[in-house]
């Protein structure tokens, strides 16, 4: 069995503690990753707003974020600005690249596009998306081959000016197989290569999860002859859940399940079409994009 790889790199604290210790582990199990870079100022802290939403609230204390994410991320960009990420931290960047992961871009400003996507338009779409690449490309050399959008927030306009750039392909919704998006009747030619399993903070202290079986729960997820790509945290599993992850590792290991980078498991031949469509997920706050003939079987 193969399992895509996607680590998510959110905050200034995530890529400076949170890569290399990463970095670490992975090279230990010989495992190599997609790591989705935030390289813009980090203003994540500015989120506290949405603690007035009892679904993000409720999220917040099930996950106990302060604990989880550090003070200094929930209050980054809000009593104090935010660092630009990708000048701060080009070392533990480019380190992932040289170790040879797989780099793709997640954001240039994660808040500002978990907060205003809605109502972005087409320029200013684009706009986020140079300067996160062009930033990128500086600090590692070469263009990032994949993109990932942060929150899985994700419009047909999103769509439409990824073509823009030389993406292989992309993760920007949650689903079961790879396919190429429709914008009506037109085929995009990027693939999308959605997530299918659970991430840490949308399952723990439900369900009777806890730190203790979480890593056999997620396992047991994990199926051949289907696609199965998980996400995960620089700032959950490189800090705060880095011994949880170094034994998910481990445990996948002696089950024989291969950890790739997400852009492996693209393959050849014609891949299906289908929508991307906006849906809710229990464990979250807000819609998130979905393939649509997924989409279906949430109710």
């Amino acid at each position: 069995m193969k399992l895509g790889l996607r680590i998510d790199v959110d905050t200034y604290r995530g890529t400076k503690l949170g890569v290399p210790a990463l970095c670490d582990s992975l090279a230990k199990q010989g495992v190599k990753g997609s790591f989705f870079f935030s390289v813009g100022p980090d203003n994540m802290g500015r989120h506290l707003w949405r603690l007035l939403k009892p679904a993000f609230l409720l999220k917040m204390l099930r996950s106990n974020a302060a604990s989880l994410y550090g003070w200094d991320i929930l209050l980054r960009g809000t009593f104090f600005p935010g660092p630009t990420i990708g000048k701060k931290c080009a070392d533990e960047i480019g380190r992932a690249g040289e170790e040879g992961h797989e780099i793709g871009l997640h954001a240039w400003d994660h808040h500002a596009w978990q907060a205003k996507i809605d109502r972005m338009d087409d320029e200013a779409i684009f706009q986020h998306l140079e300067k996160g690449v062009n930033l990128l490309t500086q600090i590692c050399g070469t263009v990032p081959t994949c993109s990932a959008t942060p929150g899985w927030k994700t419009t047909d306009a999103v769509l439409r000016q990824k073509e823009r750039f030389p993406f292989r392909y992309n993760s920007d919704c949650r689903g079961s197989s790879i396919f190429l998006p429709t914008l009506g009747s037109e085929n995009l030619s990027q693939p999308q290569i959605p997530v299918t399993l659970p991430t840490y903070d949308e399952i723990i202290g439900q369900n009777g999860i806890t730190n203790e079986n979480y890593n056999d729960h997620l396992l047991s997820l994990i199926q051949p002859d289907r696609l199965n790509v998980l996400t995960i945290h620089a700032e959950v599993e490189g800090i705060v859940c880095r011994d949880l992850f170094d034994a998910f590792l481990q445990k996948a290991a002696e089950r024989g399940i291969e950890i790739v980078p997400a852009g492996s498991l693209l393959g050849e031949g014609t891949l299906p079409a289908d929508r991307i469509v906006p849906h809710e997920l229990p464990g979250r706050e807000g819609w998130i994009a979905f393939q649509e003939s997924e989409s279906q079987f949430l109710g």
